[in-house]
């Protein structure tokens, strides 16, 4: 099974930033891709998106 790829983590930088710029709280996001799908929140990616 395939993770996330760095692309993934790039745009939920971008969607956290977005998300701050608006006030609103990031929750999770979710890839999905080939046949199954992940929690970039549950998988962890050691940045400052660890989210609230």
């Amino acid at each position: 099974m395939h993770g996330p790829s760095k692309n993934d983590y790039k745009l939920t930088d971008r969607i956290y930033e977005a998300s701050s710029l608006m006030g609103i709280d990031l929750l999770d996001h979710i890839v999905i891709g080939d046949g199954t799908y992940t929690s970039i929140l549950k998988r962890g990616n050691g940045t400052k998106n660890e989210f609230i």
